[in-house]
């Protein structure tokens, strides 16, 4: 048997210096699309939660003067204070305190019991092999989303 050296290989000639300098053009360009366009669509998707934000720092005159997305002129916290403890919600007036302990005791273990059971579904998932096992892998992948 024989072996192949890199010697006996016929080299290519190197590439010449503008089309490097196209390339890297090229890829420079793209890139600063993609992130152009990445940041465009990340401020989009974040809006809602700047305007909720804001909001929630008003007064209600600054909120009804029209501006939803200018900076609040004297931040204040009593909206906040006043949905903890003294909101109507339902039949009681005691504020949101009591719904978003329940909230906790609901999501924390839900959150806990399904990252687990993802987890091993996903080791079990890598390491048993049977028939069909990357369609039913696609499924829960296509299932996710």
């Amino acid at each position: 048997m024989s072996s192949v050296t890199a010697s006996t290989v016929p080299s290519t000639a190197p590439l010449s210096q503008s089309s490097d300098s196209r390339n890297n053009n090229t890829r420079w360009i793209g890139r600063l699309v993609i992130y152009g366009l990445l940041t465009i669509f990340a401020i989009l998707y974040l809006m809602p939660l700047f305007v909720m934000l804001t909001t929630s720092f008003k007064t209600m005159d600054e909120i009804q003067g029209g501006n939803m997305l200018a900076l609040p002129q004297a931040p204040t916290f009593d909206p906040w204070i006043k949905a903890w403890g003294e909101t109507c919600v339902g039949l009681t007036c005691a504020g949101i305190k009591g719904y978003f302990w329940n909230s906790i005791k609901m999501v924390v273990p839900a959150v806990a019991i399904s990252t687990i059971m993802g987890a091993l579904n996903g080791y079990i998932l890598t390491k048993w092999r049977f028939p069909g096992h990357t369609l039913v892998f696609g499924l829960m992948l296509f299932a996710c989303f």
